[in-house]
C-alpha cells in the first residue's frame, strides 16, 4: 500500500532522512519510534506531500506530491501539534464533514466518545481550546471519516487516561485500516501494534514484527489495595476513573489494555503503599497478581 524509495530530505544542508526506503502494507498497524529529531514527522510530512524530497512515495500507486487531493482524501491524520485555527470548532467540523463528505454527527460522535461535549465548545475559537480538547476535535476528525489509512503523530499527547482508552476503542473498531503511529515512547503505542519501526538520523535502525496488537479496544479490570489511606494516591487514580471502596483502602476500576504500561508507570510511584495489585483481562487473558507489598 505505501512504498517509500530512497527517501532524502535536508533542512538548511543538514540530512533529516537519509536514503529511507520502507514498504507497509494493507496489514500493517506500524508504531513509528524513535528520539525527538530522528525523522518521524518528517517522514510523516512527506506522506501527507507537504515537503518536497528527493527519492519517491507512492500511495496505493500515488503519488503525495502530484495526487495530492486524493491521497489526503484517503487518510485520517492527527498532527503533534494543533494547527492555530482561529476559526470556531462548529465550523471546523462542518469544513472537515464537507470535506470528507460525510455528516457533522459522524465527527461529534466521536468526539463525545473522547470525553469533550460538543455542545461546550461549539462556539468557542480552536486556538482557545486547551491541549486536550484540541487533540480530541482533531482525532474525532481523523476517526470520524472513512480512510483507507489513518497516521497519528504522538495522538496519546495531552489526553487524559478515560480519553486514552476511548481513542484505543476506536482504534480497535478499525482494525481493517493500515495504521501508522508515531511516538518517542514504544510503551505508549505498544498494544496497538503488530510491526515496530525505529528511525535514528532519518535511517531505519530496526524494522521488527511483534505480536498482532489485539489488545486496542480491550480492557482490564483492577483492583487496589492499600497498607493505609493516602491523598495523593486517591488524586492520582481517580484520574484514571477508579472508585474507592467503603474502607477506603481498595480501589476499583478498569483500564485498556494498551494503557497497561503507563499504569504500571504509576503505580510504581506509590510501591510502598500497595500490598495488592489483581489485574485481570477482559476477554479472559493474563492475570496478573502481585500480592504482599507491590513494587518493593
Amino acid at each position: 500500500m505505501i512504498k517509500i524509495e530512497a527517501v532524502t530530505k535536508a533542512f538548511r544542508s543538514r540530512p533529516v532522512l537519509d536514503s529511507l526506503s520502507l514498504e507497509i502494507g494493507a496489514g500493517d498497524r506500524v508504531a513509528l519510534i524513535g528520539s525527538n529529531g530522528a525523522g518521524k514527522t518528517t517522514l510523516i510530512r512527506c506522506l501527507l506531500g507537504e515537503y518536497t524530497f528527493d527519492g519517491s512515495i507512492s500511495i496505493d500507486g500515488l503519488s503525495p506530491r502530484n495526487d495530492r487531493r486524493e491521497v489526503l482524501s484517503r487518510i485520517g491524520f492527527v498532527p503533534q501539534l494543533p494547527p492555530p485555527l482561529k476559526m470556531p470548532v462548529s465550523e471546523l467540523v462542518r469544513f472537515a464533514a464537507t470535506l470528507s463528505g460525510i455528516d457533522t454527527a459522524a465527527i461529534i460522535g466521536v468526539m463525545e466518545r473522547l470525553g469533550l461535549a460538543y455542545d461546550e465548545v461549539r462556539a468557542r475559537p480552536f486556538v482557545k481550546l486547551s491541549g486536550g480538547q484540541k487533540q480530541k476535535i482533531l482525532a474525532a476528525i481523523a476517526l470520524g471519516r472513512p480512510s483507507r489509512l489513518l497516521i497519528l503523530d504522538e495522538p496519546t499527547a495531552n489526553l487524559d487516561p478515560a480519553a486514552r482508552k476511548a481513542l484505543f476503542d476506536l482504534l480497535g473498531e478499525r482494525r481493517s485500516d493500515p495504521v501508522i503511529i508515531s511516538s518517542h515512547r514504544l510503551e505508549e503505542v505498544a498494544g496497538l501494534v503488530n510491526r515496530v519501526i525505529e528511525i535514528d538520523r532519518g535511517r531505519i535502525v530496526l524494522d521488527d514484527r511483534v505480536a498482532d496488537g489485539g489488545s486496542a479496544g480491550a480492557v482490564a479490570s483492577c483492583v487496589l489495595r492499600l497498607s493505609r489511606p493516602d491523598p495523593a494516591f486517591a488524586a492520582a487514580i481517580r484520574e484514571w476513573g477508579f472508585k474507592e471502596g467503603r474502607d477506603r483502602l481498595e480501589w476499583c476500576g478498569e483500564i485498556a489494555a494498551a494503557d497497561r504500561l503507563r499504569f504500571l508507570g504509576t503505580l510504581a510511584r506509590y510501591g510502598s503503599l500497595l500490598t495488592s495489585i489483581d489485574i485481570e483481562s477482559e476477554p479472559p487473558g493474563a492475570r496478573l497478581v502481585a500480592q504482599g507489598g507491590a513494587g518493593k
